[in-house]
């Protein structure tokens, strides 16, 4: 399992042009580690990320506002969502902005119990990035998404759960320990059949019902063909519990 944290606790995680970077060269050395069959990703003190680092996005003699979006949000979104391997987003704490919205493109979802979520962007002025305006209408529907991009509401972990943001929350006390198992689990699954269900799943908000039908076909053969569905298979037939390598 691949671990990511991000780090910049005294700024509550939130993204530099450095981090942004670190970032998606973590997440490239997790895709081509054999050994990383999942990703955990995290924050590390208070927060799991606080969006964008306001200071850098005004500096004068910094970089644009459009390159921050394109060469690092975007791209970030892009790497999470065509990374072959799930995702496991561990909220820690508060995930504002586009911390939100990157949380939010993890294949699964936990928080803390302590933890919210925030689509901050209207209290500046500015529009949600990060795939919000694709992501979020489609996990919990056009009104609720309208309403708390429009006027920033803080999200609950415990709301967030109800309203289907999220997979799951856990106590403070509990969350690391939770969390933790439910990614080691992931990464005993069989990963290769994982990841051609998350390619559908990407492929599924551009399709429609009858190409969709004709893709899982498609894809259900390629799933057919990996050592992890032969050894599925084994064990239903030998009443035992599977060995997957995500092969």
């Amino acid at each position: 399992m691949a671990f990511i944290t991000l780090n910049r606790p005294e700024k509550f995680n939130s993204f530099c042009r450095e981090m942004a970077f670190a970032l998606l060269e973590k997440l490239d050395e997790a895709e081509q580690s054999a050994d990383a069959r999942c990703v955990y990703l995290t924050g590390n003190g208070k927060a799991f990320c606080a969006g964008q680092d306001l200071a850098e996005a005004i500096d004068d003699n910094g970089i644009e506002l459009l390159q921050i979006v394109e060469e690092h949000y975007n791209p970030i979104i892009l790497k999470m969502r065509n990374l072959n391997k799930p995702i496991l987003c561990a909220v820690n704490g508060v995930a504002a902005g586009a911390g939100a919205n990157i949380a939010l493109a993890g294949d699964v979802v936990v928080a803390t119990q302590s933890a919210s979520f925030i689509q901050a962007f209207s209290k500046i002025g500015l529009i949600p990035d990060s795939g919000g305006t694709f992501f979020l209408p489609r996990i919990i529907g056009l009104q609720k998404a309208s309403a708390l991009m429009m006027l920033g509401d803080k999200v609950s972990a415990e709301n967030a759960e109800k309203m289907g943001m999220i997979y799951q929350y856990f106590s403070d006390a509990s969350f690391v320990a939770e969390s933790t198992k439910l990614a080691e689990t992931m990464a005993t699954m069989p990963t290769k059949g994982i990841a051609l269900t998350k390619y559908l799943l990407n492929q599924s908000f551009q399709n429609n019902l009858e190409q969709q039908l004709k893709l899982e076909g498609e894809i259900q053969v390629k799933a057919s063909q990996t050592y992890d569905y032969q050894e599925g298979v084994r064990a239903f037939l030998e009443k035992r519990n599977p060995i997957f390598k995500g092969e």
